[in-house]
């Protein structure tokens, strides 16, 4: 005897729907991805508005209402939003913000194998900069949408959708635009896009975040430079001063180790389940076949990714090759970006980091610390009630299994921004995005299986959020 009711035969063939349209939205997506709207590149500026005008457009041809281009006229240079809904469920229904962006990384530099606005078709893959990060991200909801109302005339919830042009510069606008904005983004629940999944088989619904810090640490000895045969040996060189100073913030693996956080056991024993093995660390990471990923220490690669901070070298000035010249420079500098563990503060890791680099410097040298404007808060969540249980039913019934928690070890400041602006609203970040994407780097892709069993997620993320009724009306 089935067991199934009238509403959910109805989302299976909906759903049946959206994994038949999806291929013909690869054209779509290519589409887009040709305007190549780089939201770095002022050049490109007229591309992010063309691009916004045209999801207007094809939002409307969609059946959402109200699609429209959003702008701030007294913020010079800020890229537009875009924004469209359908509230035809009734009062009685929760409102779902689905949150995407439409702007891209720059590939300046980068050697792609395919043509990096174009989208090719590969090994099951789809190549291109902003496939997965994130057009293909909310693209896979548009799909489910759509395909509500083709066979159905309407959606199990009402839905609101935003699209940022300025997510991949960090968001500078964003509050603003909530602020100018607010009925653009008032819901019961939000989906937020452009998050990972562990594989291409375990699907993912982030809970946690690092954040970013970033300074700048400049040794100075001398009111000019000298000459190295003179004085080498007798004065202090700032160069390799700072070089001993940046290798006190890490381990003997490269590894921070200041501000390390304890790792819950539960947490830790139920990471082991994440799939990031050796050989998909190699793989996502484009390793060199002779290089091996860190060794674990105790811990899980999701641990270490997710949940402790790290540091990296973004810059120096130490001489590039053509400039060289036998001197020891007055001063030497680099720019360092850390990544903030989830429930720690900037402030903290400041201080940590600060306290360590003035440590005992050899020679009485004089190090300053410049923080750097970029910058974001970690995020930390707990995704319990409702509406994540009926995200899990969702995805079981896509994927056959409920998505894992997991963190990204990078920093998103949208989502930081929506944790402050609507902490009390349901929080749910999704996407297509899988270890073998590549984000912000060359050859970037997404798996056409992910994008699939996404947007058939979604279609019964929308029935079972409906279901829920005013259980989420607020």
């Amino acid at each position: 005897m089935s067991t199934s009711t009238p509403a959910s035969r109805v989302a299976s063939r909906v759903a049946e729907k959206a994994e038949a349209s999806a291929r013909a939205s690869f054209a779509r997506l290519g589409r887009y991805l040709a305007f190549a709207p780089i939201s770095s590149d002022p050049s490109r500026a007229s591309s992010v508005r063309e691009l916004a005008e045209t999801l207007a457009k094809d939002l409307t041809s969609a059946g959402l209402s109200r699609a429209r281009v959003l702008d701030l006229p007294n913020v010079p240079g800020a890229h537009p939003c875009v924004a469209a809904e359908w509230l035809g469920a009734g009062p009685s229904k929760p409102t779902v913000l689905i949150y995407g962006h439409f702007d891209v990384q720059p590939v300046a530099g980068e050697a792609w194998d395919t043509p990096p606005h174009e989208i090719v078709e590969k090994g099951g893959r789809l190549y291109g900069r902003g496939a997965a990060d994130d057009m293909g991200g909310w693209l896979s909801h548009l799909i489910a949408i759509e395909s509500w109302f083709s066979e159905v005339g309407s959606l199990p919830c009402n839905v609101k959708l935003l699209l940022e042009g300025e997510e991949e510069i960090g968001s500078p606008n964003l509050e603003a635009f909530m602020d100018a904005y607010p009925d653009a983004f008032a819901a019961d629940a939000m989906v937020l896009t452009d998050c990972e999944n562990p594989s291409t088989e375990i699907p993912g619904l982030t809970v946690s975040l690092r954040g970013l810090l970033e300074v700048e640490v400049e040794v100075a000895s001398a009111k000019s430079d000298v000459h190295s045969g003179l004085w080498g040996n007798v004065v202090p060189d700032p160069a390799i001063t700072l070089i001993s100073l940046i290798s006190r913030l890490v381990d003997g693996d490269g590894r921070m180790k200041l501000g390390r956080r304890p790792i819950d056991p539960v947490w830790l024993a139920s990471s082991r389940d994440v799939p990031l093995t050796p050989e998909v660390v190699r793989v996502g990471a484009r390793l060199r076949d002779e290089v091996a990923p860190l060794p674990d220490r105790g811990l899980t690669p999701a641990a270490w990714a997710w949940r402790q901070p790290a540091v990296t070298i973004l810059s120096t000035t130490f001489p590039a090759p053509g400039t060289e010249k036998n001197a020891i420079r007055k001063a030497a500098s680099a720019k360092l970006s850390m990544r903030i563990a989830p429930g720690q503060t900037k402030g903290e890791l400041l201080e940590l980091v600060s306290a360590e680099l003035r440590r005992d410097v050899p020679g009485g040298l004089t190090v300053t610390i410049t923080e750097q404007s970029a910058a974001s808060s970690s995020w930390d969540y707990e995704a319990k009630g409702p509406a994540f249980e009926a995200a899990d039913r969702a995805y079981t019934k896509a994927w056959g299994r409920a998505p894992i928690r997991v963190g990204i070890g990078g920093s998103i400041p949208f989502v930081s921004l929506f944790g402050k602006r609507f902490s009390r609203l349901p929080l749910m970040l999704n996407g297509v995005i899988d270890p073998e994407t590549g984000a912000h780097g060359p050859n970037e892709s997404m798996d056409i299986g992910v994008y699939v069993k996404t947007a058939v997620a979604n279609v019964h993320l929308y029935e079972e959020l409906g279901a829920l009724g005013e259980t989420l009306v607020g």
